[in-house]
């Protein structure tokens, strides 16, 4: 009785997976010892497959909005890399709300992503990862609203978290050294700005006397660290880049 029960899951089980991943052939267990964990490689016309049979990987659709990670079995054995390099296919548009993760992808596209958690072999945890479009280009925009960079600083052992950046601007009175440069929503930090003049190729500073982390009036002070500057009157543009 006890091999026709344990014959039925074996069945039972082969029919749940037959049914979910398919493919053109028996697997064989002939690359131990080799570079590549899978190799399809074979499916090539020399071997008698076509230029369109078994060519593509298919993978399954997932809606980043709402995925979430399952964490209370990631240990050695499985899921050794907390996740680090998975690759999924992305339907959906806007950012990501994982509560397992600090740092929310924004600016989500339909598309692949992969999650990159460098530390996740180290600390079994998908704490300090992100989701970061597989393949993009390096390169944002920054625009009057905040701007998720492709940088992380590392504020700690084994803490990174995410630099966001954002474009304003401010008028200088002439006799005042205060300006308005409010706080973007969030921001804990400033980790840099840069003031200038657009369209007259001129950079006034890249540094500040002094800023409050708020969205009060004359939160920030020009100059250089050593010495408030008062700036000619005019309007000038910044970017400004910080943590949160």
């Amino acid at each position: 009785m006890k091999k026709i029960l344990l014959s039925l899951i074996v069945g039972l089980s082969a029919a749940s997976v037959n049914a979910q991943i398919n493919i053109p052939s028996t697997p064989q267990e002939t690359i131990v010892g080799e570079n590549a964990f899978m190799d399809a490689s074979p499916y090539s016309p020399n071997n008698g497959w076509t230029a369109s049979e078994s060519k593509g990987l298919a993978f399954p659709e997932t809606d980043l909005t709402q995925f979430r990670f399952k964490t209370d079995n990631i240990n050695p054995s499985v899921a050794a890399t907390a996740y680090n390099g998975m690759i999924v296919y992305n339907t959906a548009t806007g950012t990501t709300a994982d509560p397992a993760i600090t740092t929310q992808t924004s600016g989500l596209q339909p598309g692949f992503y992969y999650f990159s958690n460098p530390t996740g072999s180290s600390t079994f945890t998908v704490t300090a990862g992100r989701w970061l479009p597989l393949g993009a280009s390096p390169k944002v925009t920054i625009g009057t609203a905040e701007t998720t960079t492709n940088t992380l600083i590392n504020t700690g052992v084994g803490v990174d978290k995410q630099l966001y950046a954002m474009k304003g601007t401010f008028t200088a009175s002439g006799t005042s050294t205060a300006v308005n440069i409010p706080a973007p929503a969030g921001m804990t930090t400033l980790y840099g700005i840069t003031i200038y003049k657009a369209g007259t190729n001129t950079v006034y500073d890249r540094s500040l006397y002094s800023y409050t982390v708020a969205t009060s009036a004359g939160n920030a002070i020009t100059g250089s660290p050593s010495m408030s500057v008062v700036y000619p009157s005019g309007t000038y543009d910044y970017v400004i880049e910080y943590l949160k």
